[in-house]
């Protein structure tokens, strides 16, 4: 099957990492991208570039400059939002991605996010003026609608490709639905069908046959990968694995091991020390979720020193590797 293009770009997966606010930094992105994701974006920017001074927006905004590199903005305000893109593009960003699907209520509560699919005039205006502002390709998030007895992705999807839209992701639930229950497909092979940018299909997506599955009920371009990578960064290179026809190993305790542990430095050298410990905590968490108990965890929780978090993950692997092969494979 044919590569993907986002514009001028050619994408070399099929897998592409979902924005995620507080999980898809530089050194998550990175360590995505080396097992096989086909793009990243950055966690999500306000697009009140006025507010754009503190240390946690600039730590959004850093840059990996060997690789392709989309920012997402999130706003309900047109000009803003295409003020922003501008700023974006001239600080280096190849893509712009639009916010259109995030359900947390602080976003949703300013009329951005996925509060935004109740009002398509609005959506086509940002969508307009962000195209128009920036020569780089647009991109965007939705989900499937507002509430399940308001699925209107598919005309949001067709007012997207006439304003210029690169490409579509489209989270399987609608607004309403938040995070619960499952995602459902049946719109997002709608959404597909009804217009001709490459569409990605997020939701629910956390091992390899699942994500063939999908795209075949789907029919859509690619997938986007969210929580299913968290603690797994090694999904994308099994699904572009199956997405070849091949197989590749599964992951080993010794490869959790070494990847826990190059991630944490990474996040250690990233933020600081101070800050770095309290994100690896919760990375932490992802990678051991299915080999561990609480015990190690609320040991390694307590931990104030980046070689104490590190020696404690060693350590881990030296006491239990063994038994921790089956359960990693």
């Amino acid at each position: 099957m044919a590569m993907i293009r986002i514009g001028p770009h050619q994408l070399p997966a099929r897998a592409v990492l979902a924005p995620m606010a507080g999980i898809t930094d530089l050194p998550f992105r990175r360590l995505c991208l080396e097992f096989g994701a086909g793009l990243t974006v950055s966690e999500m920017l306000i697009s009140n570039s006025d507010l754009w001074h503190t240390r946690k927006s600039h730590l959004r905004l850093a840059k990996d400059d060997n690789a392709l590199r989309s920012v997402q903005i999130a706003g309900a305000d047109p000009a803003m939002m295409a003020d922003a893109a501008a700023r974006c593009e001239a600080m280096g960003a190849d893509i712009i991605d639009i916010n259109m699907g995030c359900p947390a209520k602080k976003v949703c509560k300013r009329a951005a996010g996925s509060a935004l699919l109740r009002e398509p005039e609005l959506v086509a205006e940002i969508l307009q003026q962000v195209v128009a502002a920036v020569s780089v390709p647009v991109t965007l998030k939705i989900r499937t609608g507002w509430s399940p007895e308001q699925r209107n992705g598919r005309d949001i999807a067709r007012l997207a490709e006439d304003c210029g839209i690169a490409s579509l992701a489209v989270h399987g639930r609608t607004r309403a639905c938040r995070f619960n229950g499952e995602a459902e497909y049946d719109t997002i092979a709608e959404i597909k069908h009804s217009v001709s940018i490459p569409v990605f299909a997020n939701g629910d997506i956390d091992n390899a046959d699942k994500a063939v599955a999908v795209l075949a009920k789907t029919g859509a371009d690619g997938v986007m990968i969210g929580r299913g990578a968290q603690g797994r960064p090694w999904l994308f290179r099994e699904i572009n694995a199956r997405l070849a026809g091949t197989t590749c190993a599964a992951v080993t305790a010794q490869e959790r091991r070494d990847v826990m542990m190059a991630h944490l430095s990474a996040l250690h050298r990233f933020y600081g020390e101070l800050q770095g410990l309290r994100i690896a905590r919760k990375h932490c968490a992802w990678y051991l979720q299915d080999i561990t108990n609480g015990d190690f965890r609320a040991q390694f929780n307590r931990l104030e020193d980046a070689t104490a978090q590190l020696d404690a993950v060693h350590g881990f692997f030296e006491q239990h590797g063994d038994n921790l092969q089956d359960a990693a494979a």
